[in-house]
């Protein structure tokens, strides 16, 4: 039976942090991001994130920062992943292969070209997400799932999945699924009533 990873992105206050747990998630998304809407700043991420188990994994997004930045709130907030979501080449990524934490590189996807860039990144994983000229992440949008075929590492696949399609997202073979908008009561703000219909719809591809 598949086992398919849930990260939960966009968390900005500990209510949030606590029902993802509860109802399952395994990773647990904070932008570091200041334009995004869902920005936390780096002390109330450290707070929420202190207050967490141990078995919960922690990822900080970060777009275009430069790797001071990224160190500095890495060593603030003890996470366990850094998500570049920005134009992050892959000679910046590998200086993270010194670092004890992971790397999730997101890629924007248009069409099957930009899927093939995902060979040129060693990192821990890659995050598919969909294009959007004027934002990275948190759009709403999806891609044509059927082009991703088969990629040599950890794929996380996100953009628009919500209750509704979650089930159709998991059972893809993909790694993880990140979830954000699609469970939202507003930027920032999750609906706990959308994020139980979310897990309740994977259950039977979680094992």
């Amino acid at each position: 039976m598949l086992i398919v990873k849930v990260k939960i992105c966009g968390i900005t206050n500990y209510e949030d942090a606590a029902a993802a747990m509860n109802m399952g998630a395994d990773l647990l998304g904070f932008n570091f991001y200041p334009e995004s809407p869902r920005y936390i700043q780096p002390q109330d991420a450290a707070k929420i994130i202190s207050k967490l188990p141990g078995f919960i994994d922690t990822a900080g997004v970060f777009v275009n920062s430069p790797i001071e930045q990224i160190h500095e709130i890495n060593r603030q907030c003890q996470l366990d992943w850094v998500q570049l979501h920005g134009d992050e080449d892959p000679e910046f990524c590998r200086e993270f292969l010194s670092h004890n934490v992971k790397t999730m590189k997101a890629i924007r996807v248009r069409d099957r070209n930009d899927i093939k860039q995902a060979e040129s990144y060693f990192t821990d994983a890659i995050l598919l997400d969909a294009f959007n000229p004027e934002k990275y992440g948190g759009t709403g949008l999806t891609f044509d799932w059927n082009i991703i075929g088969h990629i040599g590492k950890r794929v996380f696949l996100a953009g628009g999945i919500n209750p509704d399609n979650a089930a159709k997202a998991a059972g893809l073979g993909v790694y993880g699924i990140d979830v954000c908008s699609g469970i939202e009561a507003e930027p920032g703000k999750k609906d706990h009533e959308k994020m139980r219909g979310l897990f309740e719809s994977i259950h039977h591809l979680r094992g």
